[in-house]
């Protein structure tokens, strides 16, 4: 079936990418089958993250789609977009439809893209993972794919102002091996291994990744494990709690 509205919006972020001249440096596409089903897993720092899973998948000639929250398929723009490029809503009250959808989309041989901590991270660390990426493997009979963005944060997330300028941002992308999700094993113990996979990959982007922060005032980026200025886990924790 013709993607009358996917490639051309895929086409539209590489030409504004490169008008922002951000330095993307993705390694491991090769690990994306070229056919067939499969759950492609992440972490989440970024609004951006899905477009940015999804340029990994375009050496292997694959579109990839997304479990998206509800809210943006009823927004004006968005909406239509997202429809159109064929990815699925999440309403988190009904997620059942959800899962009915993707596991329908992943048994038809589609890529499916699935943040597992359902959220973004505000201190760039990764949160702990839902099962549901697992589960649908399992039941689908198809290969979760981890991978992991880095610097993505510095364009446009959470508590922060965008930064669309041209801004010669790096953003480092690594994806891994596929996992097997076998059938006669938890989802929970399957997901455990994934979170560790794409753990290694996202310390993979962030040794690979070419720049510091600039100042003290550019370290916001950064996760306080590393030096930076980014609320600890614990602090996350403790604001989500009150």
């Amino acid at each position: 079936m013709a993607e009358l509205v996917y490639r051309p919006v895929v086409g539209f972020a590489q030409a504004l990418f490169k008008a922002w001249d951000l330095k993307i440096d993705c390694k491991g596409s090769e690990n994306i089958p070229r056919s067939g089903g499969a759950v492609l897993v992440s972490n989440h720092i970024s609004y951006l993250d899905f477009v940015f899973n999804g340029l990994a998948a375009l050496p292997q000639k694959r579109l990839v789609r997304f479990m998206a929250k509800e809210s943006v398929f009823r927004h004006k723009v968005s909406g239509p977009l997202m429809r159109g490029m064929k990815h699925i809503p999440v309403d988190r009250k009904q997620g059942e439809a959800a899962y009915a959808h993707a596991l329908d989309s992943l048994r038809s041989g589609e890529i499916v893209g699935v943040f597992p901590e359902a959220t973004i991270s505000p201190s760039f660390t990764l949160k702990t993972f839902k099962s549901g990426a697992a589960r649908l493997a399992q039941e689908a009979g198809v290969p979760l794919i981890p991978m992991a963005v880095w610097g993505t944060q510095r364009l446009w997330t959470k508590g922060h102002p965008r930064n669309f300028r041209r801004s010669h941002i790096p953003i480092t992308m690594r994806v891994g091996e596929a996992l097997e999700a076998s059938r006669d094993k938890y989802a929970g113990a399957i997901t455990r291994q994934l979170r560790e996979r794409v753990q290694e990959l996202l310390e993979a982007a962030q040794r690979a990744y070419p720049v510091r922060p600039k100042d003290a005032d550019d370290t916001w980026w950064m996760p306080a494990h590393l030096g930076g200025t980014a609320p600890t886990p614990e602090e996350v924790r403790a604001a989500e709690a009150h």
